[in-house]
């Protein structure tokens, strides 16, 4: 049974640091696509970052970049979403997605999508 869990979401207030975590079973993150989406109360999901199959940079939101740093424990078979510089507009549920093929900006074309984490920045 594959599963995607999301841990780490908090409250925090604006300038601040999160780690989120993403722990897989049932597939290996390594040999896929994985990406972290967020979505806010009336808003579509928006795409965060990915990190490719088998490694090398990861590939950022304008939004996020320079903010944010995707990168996976092969041996923990997880992966995480360093947030710093947090923002009010970074409000939202976050979630981790896997792809067994190229990467996608889309969530509907990820394979499997975990119950996501609930991150609130406040000013």
């Amino acid at each position: 049974q594959v599963q995607l869990v999301e841990s780490g979401g908090a409250s925090v207030q604006a300038g601040g640091s999160l780690t989120l975590s993403c722990t897989a079973s049932g597939l290996t993150l390594s040999t896929l696509c994985v990406a972290w989406f967020r979505q806010s109360p009336g808003k579509e999901r928006e795409w965060v970052g990915n990190i490719y199959p088998g490694g090398g940079e990861p590939a950022y939101a304008d939004s996020v970049k320079g903010r944010f740093t995707i990168f996976r424990d092969n041996v923990k078979n997880t992966l995480y979403l360093q947030m710093n510089g947090l923002k009010p507009e970074d409000t939202g549920t976050y979630y981790c997605a896997s792809r067994d093929f190229n990467c996608h900006t889309d969530a509907r074309y990820f394979d499997y999508l975990g119950q996501g984490t609930q991150v609130s920045v406040s000013s």
